[in-house]
């Protein structure tokens, strides 16, 4: 017996999540830790975190009620994030994220200095 798969991913489907709107709350929310509203009902959870294109992150996330997944853009560094970085880099001192705070952080992703809590490239090294 044959099943007539659909070429097409359902939305919301691992392969296919649901872009979230791209309101200034949602983004200073997710920055500062708290869980985010799901559009559902109920929260969303983190399931990871990837590099976007151009230096913006991505935020996979999944509903706790209904199990439809859900991605955040998280958009790429401004000028003057880049500069505190490279102001940090130049001086020795501990890289963090400009977004998140001092408790955070970036690590290296290739050439690249990335915060893993929101994927955000924030220069190149050395």
């Amino acid at each position: 017996m044959e099943r007539n798969v659909s070429s097409q991913q359902i939305p919301g489907s691992p392969g296919n999540p649901i872009p979230l709107p791209k309101e200034k709350k949602l983004l200073h929310s997710y920055y500062a830790g708290a869980r985010l509203p799901s559009p559902m009902g109920g929260q969303l959870d983190v399931l990871g975190v990837r590099e976007g294109e151009g230096g913006a992150g991505k935020v996979l996330l999944e509903c706790n009620v209904s199990s439809l997944r859900f991605v955040l853009a998280i958009p790429k560094a401004t000028r003057t994030e880049k500069a505190k970085v490279k102001e940090a880099m130049d001086a020795g001192d501990e890289l963090t994220c400009p977004r998140h705070g001092e408790y955070q952080r970036l690590s290296k992703s290739g050439k690249n200095w990335v915060c893993a809590l929101c994927g955000v490239s924030y220069g190149k090294s050395g």
